[in-house]
């Protein structure tokens, strides 16, 4: 024989979710999705350093390899410091070139040696590590035969 159930019986065997229980699972989700969209904002912003990085290292060897593209004795390896701003990429960075001439430490005679320092500075807003100078340094030495050339 069957047994007949209730409409009280059925409704307690219903089951489903409280109000309770759902606005406790989307305050979950809630701050879940706000952790993952923190987390695409600072991605966000290393990739444009990253660039900038990029950027500010492609101007420094374009500068270095014009300097290297002179002779020795040219006027744009004298001694000193020069500053200039260039545009790369719709950006602006700042560009320091060092010539020193080397000397020997024993008398302080010259070497026929320059060191080349070139400092580039990216000049866009945002958090100081972006703007972080990329430095290059190379030597460069004269053809002249010197005092321990073979011959």
């Amino acid at each position: 024989m069957k047994s007949k159930s209730t409409n009280s019986q059925k409704k307690n065997s219903e089951s489903g979710f409280t109000l309770v229980e759902t606005t406790i699972s989307l305050l979950v989700m809630m701050v879940g999705s706000l952790a993952i969209s923190s987390l695409f904002l600072f991605s966000t912003q290393n990739n444009i350093g990253g660039g900038e990085r990029a950027l500010a290292m492609a101007v420094a060897q374009q500068q270095l390899e014009q300097i290297r593209s002179v002779t020795y004795e040219n006027a744009s390896l004298t001694a000193g410091t020069t500053t200039t701003t260039v545009t790369n990429g719709s950006r602006s960075f700042t560009v320091e070139t060092v010539v020193a001439d080397e000397v020997n430490t024993d008398d302080n005679s010259p070497k026929n040696l320059k060191r080349i320092t070139v400092t580039v500075t990216p000049q866009t807003a945002g958090p100081a590590w972006m703007r972080t100078p990329v430095v290059l340094v190379s030597q460069r030495s004269t053809l002249a035969a010197g005092i321990y050339a073979i011959n």
